[in-house]
């Protein structure tokens, strides 16, 4: 059977959206996997199924790269508001609320989380200021903002090889779901980020990330929102204030659209 897909990124964070709402598709690790690739399939660094939902507009699932599906993505969720009108979704992390504003679009994701069960980690630990290190990064701050993070604090995120750091980080036994990695730096202009993503790997650009970091950022008193967080794809606006739910504000982008004949996958 032949599907439309779109392609989208969000800062350079891109996207294979498929719409299973009408005609449903039976997505699997395999099927997402290769999709993903970037030589064998479209090529991304998630894959987006939309399907019905009987509490949101629309429910978002995600798998990165790897094949594993996750709960949230905050770049995923811009497109897919931009995509479809959705005023809400359903995601794994919760309810996403979103609307455009001009030429960029805005989604407010749930309340971060800081207890170490809801990150989750393996064993209680202060997550403020965790007691791990690995190389020259240490003592991150964890949270969830849907899915997990950590967050650490230096003082140029260009001289920290996460392509080297980021595996290890990603795998370590302390994060029984894996875990994102982000390494920042505080300048004049907001936030310089870079975030290793479970499953995908360094990206150009990572909306919760985005969203865990000024969190962070805000939480640490090392910024004030909203907070211009830096990638390298782009730049977020990211608004928050305590026992609320993260704004967070940028471009979605569609790339082109096309068809597949999903079965040639298996």
């Amino acid at each position: 059977m032949t599907r439309q897909f779109h392609k989208m990124h969000g800062l350079g964070n891109d996207f294979v959206i498929l719409d299973g709402r009408e005609q449903s598709i039976a997505m699997t690790t395999t099927l997402a996997k290769t999709l993903a690739d970037r030589h064998l399939g479209i090529g991304c660094d998630q894959l987006i199924l939309i399907e019905p939902s009987m509490i949101a507009d629309v429910k978002m699932r995600i798998w990165n790269h790897d094949g594993g599906e996750v709960q949230s993505c905050g770049n995923a969720s811009r497109c897919v508001v931009a995509l479809t009108g959705a005023k809400t979704l359903e995601t794994g992390g919760g309810i996403v609320e979103g609307s455009s504003q001009g030429s960029e679009v805005e989604v407010s994701l749930p309340p971060p989380h800081f207890a170490w069960d809801e990150v989750p980690l393996t064993y209680p630990m202060d997550t403020a200021k965790l007691p791990l290190a690995w190389g020259p990064l240490e003592h991150p701050m964890a949270l969830s903002v849907g899915n997990p993070h950590l967050i650490f604090f230096v003082p140029d995120e260009t001289k920290i090889d996460l392509e080297a750091q980021g595996p290890s980080i990603e795998h370590d036994p302390a994060f029984p779901e894996r875990i994102n990695v982000n390494v920042a730096s505080i300048h004049e202009d907001g936030i310089h980020l870079h975030t290793w993503e479970r499953g995908a790997g360094l990206t150009l650009a990572c909306g919760t990330g985005a969203c865990a970091t000024a969190v962070a950022a805000i939480v640490q008193k090392k910024a004030t929102s909203p907070v211009k967080v830096h990638m390298r794809g782009g730049a977020l606006t990211i608004s928050w204030a305590q026992g609320e739910p993260i704004r967070m504000r940028g471009g979605a982008t569609l790339v082109f659209k096309g068809e597949i004949e999903l079965e040639q996958f298996g």
